[in-house]
């Protein structure tokens, strides 16, 4: 059965992975837009961006994480039973406290970020605080304390800055290209010719595709062991089953919705992941499960 830290060390490899890939993927990026355009400073600010993003990415990712959700942080004398419930399941999971934040929304929803327990945090929405009970707010702060434990919190935070990153840096070569300075440094005999422009153009199509699937190499089956890890925390798979039928009937929009967070979420913000029986092809695209499966997942461990 799965533990509370049952993936710890496999996230952790995963993260170094994936911020290699970035690098490699910058860099490449880098040097055919170098190519296309007969400029080598374009690869030497591809490198330096390559470093400095991963770098970022490792630090900050979750202050860019909350900032980009509207998270603020709150005291204990603001949220004394929050507080309370948090503490309680950090001593049965044997995790520090995090920072707790609260997100103005009247959304059910709710995330854990940071790089590691020791610098985690949890932010709740006001919506998730009015609409769900004691047992269900119980089941939910348990599962983002698996996210913790499991260091999936990690991964997920670093996914959010390196794969806008990477979208942004896209957008920006396709633009550079539209005004055509790589085909007027060809015509004038520099640059790297034809061979050049086909690996710019290439490398600039491929950018947001390989973006969207960083985004999604953040396993969805990382919500299904929270789940069951969030379970043992708690002992009451009915909390937390609860909760997420709340979260599945739940359509209040989320005020600070972005992509680039919404694997991050309990529930995902954007209402993409409501659906009973999703496509095949629209569940290649999903950052989280159908809720349904999970809820059933939940039903049957009772």
């Amino acid at each position: 059965m799965a533990t509370l830290y049952t993936n710890k060390d496999s996230n952790t490899r995963k993260t170094w992975l994936l911020m290699t890939v970035f690098l490699v993927l910058i860099i490449a990026l880098g040097y055919a837009l170098s190519l296309y355009f007969g400029d080598t400073s374009i690869l030497y600010v591809a490198v330096f961006i390559s470093i400095f993003m991963n770098f970022a990415a490792y630090w900050w990712s979750d202050k860019i994480a909350l900032s980009v959700s509207g998270a603020t942080p709150i005291t204990r004398e603001q949220a004394t039973d929050l507080y309370r419930t948090v503490e309680n399941l950090c001593i049965t999971a044997g995790l520090p406290m995090p920072r707790i934040h609260i997100m103005q929304a009247d959304q059910i929803n709710a995330f854990a970020t940071g790089r590691n327990p020791e610098h985690a945090a949890i932010a709740v929405t006001t919506g998730a605080l009015r609409k769900l009970n004691n047992e269900e707010l119980e089941g939910v702060i348990a599962h983002e304390l698996s996210h913790i434990g499991n260091r999936d919190i990690l991964i997920s935070s670093v996914v959010v800055v390196l794969a806008g990153v990477i979208a942004m840096t896209a957008d920006i070569a396709m633009r550079m290209t539209f005004f055509g300075g790589g085909r007027r440094k060809s015509n004038n005999g520099g640059g790297g010719g034809g061979i050049g422009m086909i690996i710019g153009l290439i490398a600039i199509i491929i950018a947001p595709i390989a973006a969207t699937i960083i985004r999604l190499a953040v396993s969805r089956q990382r919500e299904y062991l929270a789940d069951t890890s969030g379970v043992l925390l708690t002992r009451y798979p009915d909390g937390l089953a609860n909760a997420l039928e709340k979260i599945r009937r739940d359509s209040e929009p989320f005020p600070h919705t972005h992509t680039a967070t919404a694997h991050l979420f309990i529930g995902n913000p954007l209402n993409e992941d409501d659906k009973d029986k999703p496509s095949f092809f629209a569940k290649l695209f999903m950052t989280h499960p159908p809720l349904s499966d999970r809820i059933k997942r939940l039903r049957e461990t009772r």
